[in-house]
This record gives C-alpha cells, sequence and structure tokens, in this order.
C-alpha cells in the first residue's frame, strides 16, 4: 500500500470528535463550493516519481565569482560551495552590471543570487546603495537575515521596512543612512510620504517575487518605488511567473536585461499530492488528528482560510496535544516572528497558517503541507505546496476536499 493511500484507509470512526461545530465558524455549503469551483480537485492527486531529468551541472563553484575574499569567507561560513541553478546564471551576469530578470521559483537560492552581486558592488563602490522590495513581511525578514549573515564584516548597514513594527525604529535608522533597504511596498511608501526616505541615490534595486506583489494591489506602489530611484540604476526582477503585467513593468522601468529561468513545472516534482474526504467537520478534525499522529509527519504547515479559523484550529490541535502555533496577518510582528522562530527552531512541530505564511516561508525540513480549506486559486496551491519538498527531499501535499460526489 503506498503512503498516500494509507491516508484514504484509515479509520477514523473514533470518540475523539470535540463537537468541532460548536467550536469552530462553520461555512455554508454554497460559500465551501465557491471557493473551490475554480479548481478540479484532481489537480491535487500526483505521485511523485523519479524525474528522468539530468540534474542540473553548474559552471562555477562560489570560489569562482569575481567576489571580494570576505564576501567567499561568509559563503564558505554558510557552507556554500556549489551554486543553484539560478546562483551559477544570475551572479556573473548580476555581477558585470547588467539587469536580470530571473524566472524561479521559491526555493531555487535566488536570494543569494541577487544578494551577492549586490553587496560586492556595495563593498567596491561606496556611491552605491541597495534597496530589495519584496511582497510579505515574512519574506523581507528572511531576504534581511541572508544579507546580514553574506554581508558580515563588509562594513555595510541595512534597515529593514515593514509593517507592524515599530515606525519610530525605522525613521532612527533611516536617520543612520542605511546603504541597503529591505522592505514591503506599503511601508516603503509609507516612509517616502514622509519624506524620511529618498531613493534618488539607490542604483541597485531588487523587486522579488513581483509576480505576487502584483497579486497583491501593490503595482502603483511599486511603479513608484521605481519611479524614485536612480536613474543610472541596476535592477533584478525575480518571479515565478512572467505574465503580461510583469512584462510591462520591466519594459518600463528596464534596458537590454538578461532572462534567466529555471522555473520548475507547476508542482514540485518532489511533492506527493493527494485529497483528503470529508462529510462533516467532526470527521474532518478527526481526519486530521489521525495525519498529525502520523510518525512520518515531522513538521507540517495547515493551511486555512480565514484568522479566525487559523485561531480556533491552533487553539483545538493545543487541547488536543499537538505542538501548534498560528501564524497570520492579525498577529502582532513580534508574535509572528516568536510563531515562525519556534516553528524553525522545533520548539513546535505545527504551524497553522492563512496565506500570509504561502510565500516567504523558507524552512527546509517541512515533511507536510496540509490545505484544511481549498485555496481560492490553484496558483496559491502551487505556492503553499512548495513549503515541503525541498533541497531534493520528498515532501507531501495533502487537501481536504468534501465528500459532495465520487466524480475523483
Amino acid at each position: 500500500m503506498s503512503y498516500i493511500n494509507t491516508y484514504r484507509t484509515k479509520n477514523n470512526t473514533n470518540s475523539r470528535s470535540r463537537k468541532w461545530n460548536n467550536s469552530r465558524p462553520t461555512r455554508s455549503r454554497s460559500k465551501s463550493r465557491r471557493i473551490g469551483q475554480y479548481i478540479d480537485p484532481s489537480r491535487f492527486i500526483k505521485i511523485a516519481t523519479a524525474s528522468n531529468e539530468k540534474p542540473y551541472e553548474p559552471k562555477h563553484t562560489f570560489s569562482d565569482f569575481l567576489i571580494s575574499d570576505k564576501l567567499k569567507s561568509n559563503l564558505a561560513a554558510k557552507r556554500y560551495i556549489t551554486p543553484s541553478h539560478i546562483q551559477d546564471q544570475a551572479i556573473p551576469i548580476g555581477l558585470s552590471g547588467k539587469d536580470v530578470i530571473g524566472i524561479a521559483s521559491t526555493g531555487t537560492g535566488k536570494t543569494a543570487a541577487f544578494a551577492i552581486p549586490i553587496i560586492q558592488n556595495l563593498t567596491t563602490d561606496s556611491s552605491s546603495s541597495a534597496i530589495i522590495v519584496a511582497p510579505t513581511r515574512e519574506l523581507a525578514q528572511q531576504i534581511e537575515e541572508e544579507f546580514r549573515e553574506l554581508s558580515r564584516g563588509c562594513g555595510l548597514y541595512s534597515t529593514l521596512l515593514i509593517g507592524g513594527a515599530s515606525m519610530g525604529r525605522q525613521l532612527s535608522e533611516l536617520r543612520r543612512n542605511p546603504r541597503i533597504i529591505i522592505g514591503t511596498p506599503g511601508r516603503i511608501m509609507d516612509h517616502l510620504k514622509r519624506r524620511a526616505l529618498r531613493l534618488d541615490k539607490f542604483n541597485l534595486v531588487v523587486l522579488d517575487e513581483v509576480d505576487r506583489m502584483l497579486d497583491m494591489g501593490f503595482v502603483q506602489d511599486v511603479s513608484d518605488i521605481l519611479k524614485q530611484t536612480s536613474q543610472q540604476r541596476q535592477i533584478f526582477f525575480f518571479s515565478a511567473t512572467m505574465d503580461t503585467r510583469v512584462r510591462k513593468l520591466i519594459e518600463n522601468f528596464s534596458t537590454n536585461p538578461t532572462t534567466i529561468s529555471v522555473k520548475a513545472g507547476l508542482a514540485s516534482e518532489n511533492v506527493h499530492q493527494d485529497v483528503i474526504k470529508f462529510q462533516h467537520n467532526n470527521e474532518k478534525l478527526d481526519k486530521l488528528h489521525d495525519i498529525l499522529i502520523n510518525k512520518d509527519v515531522s513538521k507540517a504547515i495547515i493551511f486555512d482560510e480565514t484568522q479566525r479559523d487559523v485561531e480556533h484550529l491552533a487553539v483545538e490541535l493545543v487541547s488536543r496535544g499537538f505542538s501548534t502555533e498560528a501564524l497570520h496577518g492579525g498577529k502582532s510582528q513580534g508574535q509572528r516572528r516568536r510563531a515562525l522562530s519556534m516553528f524553525k527552531s522545533n520548539q513546535v512541530n505545527i504551524l497553522v497558517a492563512t496565506d500570509v505564511a504561502a510565500r516567504g516561508i523558507d524552512v527546509a525540513d517541512i515533511t507536510h503541507v496540509i490545505n484544511f480549506s481549498i485555496p481560492k486559486v490553484y496558483d496559491d496551491y502551487i505556492h503553499r505546496i512548495g513549503r515541503t519538498g525541498r533541497a531534493g527531499r520528498v515532501g507531501y501535499a495533502l487537501t481536504f476536499v468534501e465528500n459532495r460526489s465520487n466524480s475523483y
């Protein structure tokens, strides 16, 4: 019997039900259908198989790149030896000063692909400054952490501009004229409107997960930010997709960019995907319980629809003895940082989250992604399941689907 099918055949008739309908806000059947009607549940079923495609063979090692000894030392300290596909191709182009378009999914090593050329430029040209724009707080924080580790000892100062954090502290840090700004579009625009930040000297620009920023409605903010940067700039665009909106943004702000595409398929080849059918909420919760007690589920992200749903589910799982934290946009920045830190350090092994966590979480050892609610669009599903099956590991994605028919 396959690993996936054990979920389907497990006996879930037990006495663990805790009147879930009374503790969790119920959704109407019509609303459930509205959410699920965009995606055929059969798209959630896929057995990961060994790929016949040969692994990418890099042309360089990190020590081959024309970068400072200090930067090479920091890379060695992080045990970076062989670059990934996107790093191997993007870093030399970035070091040459050309604009870069990277079509790459999360988990391909794209942060280092732009961080290394930028840090090298900043350490050799004291007049340069860099701004990196990301769609979410979590992604901005992870980029800032990567920059801090790679630039250790290089004399560079960075500031993180994200919502939910102290505006006063950010204003104080901006007065120190940091040469690296990392932030989300909304908070960067707040500082620009306050005239606490000027970008006319910033000649190194990164837009990370451009498609996601545009999906979130930041197209005008991103355009306004780019307009205020130096006219003699180098831009790095990184996006999982290249749709009309992204292409238009690039055409408006870039000159003769070099495109590198290492985009994987619509879903990771390393992720087993399956559906879990349920009839009602009590059965749904008990089936989730049965999945989580499986010894192979060592670290899991569970996605639910709303902040309230996430809180209710997290409380219920804690009451059942599971080590669980909740992550959603209603929490303070400190609470979100703490939840992520506990999850990364294995103080908890279950994170219940809204789609705020679908991008920007880079944790290599997540074994399972569980969609307790169906994502509204298929792209969200792809971003969710991309949290597992990383670094060559096999991951598992399980999606709860109401059993209304036998058509799948």
